[in-house]
């Protein structure tokens, strides 16, 4: 496998944890517990396997300049900043929302999912348009350098 992969697979594994995530928030809302911790713990597992990949990916490829001009590249770094913070922020809030349902604490669980979910969320999400602005939008400058 090439490391050139890697890229789309991060994109996919982000979507897929944005629609389970998804779910999850749609489940618990409607009272369906099993069905969120199934989502939830499907979250959480391909979100570990984005993040090896991921990893991987940045040992065996450059870092580069975004290739957009103008507004474009201020959009893109404010939002690759955001959600870099974001990323780095969400690895212990997740692993603090998971211990407290895992030890049954149900009131601590729902006190820090209220915050842990929507900035989840918002790193799959935006690691989405990362994904699309880096290898869609400018797909042969991104290429030349893979």
């Amino acid at each position: 496998m090439s490391v050139s992969i890697l890229p789309h697979l991060n994109g996919l594994l982000n979507t897929i944890a944005a629609c389970l995530l998804l779910g999850g928030f749609i489940f618990i809302k409607s009272g369906n517990r099993q069905a969120h911790r199934l989502c939830m713990i499907a979250a959480l597992t391909v979100s570990g396997v984005f993040l090896i990949s991921y990893v991987a990916h940045r040992f065996n490829a450059p870092i580069f300049v975004f290739p957009g001009e103008g507004l474009v590249r201020i959009f893109y770094y404010i939002l690759l900043i955001s959600h870099v913070i974001c990323a780095i922020l969400i690895v212990p809030m997740v692993i603090i929302t998971v211990m407290r349902i895992a030890k049954d604490r149900v009131a601590a669980h729902k006190k820090i999912a209220k915050w842990t979910w929507p900035i989840w969320m918002y790193v799959s999400v935006t690691g989405i348009i990362v994904y699309w602005m880096l290898y869609q939008i400018y797909p042969i400058k991104t290429a030349q350098l893979l």
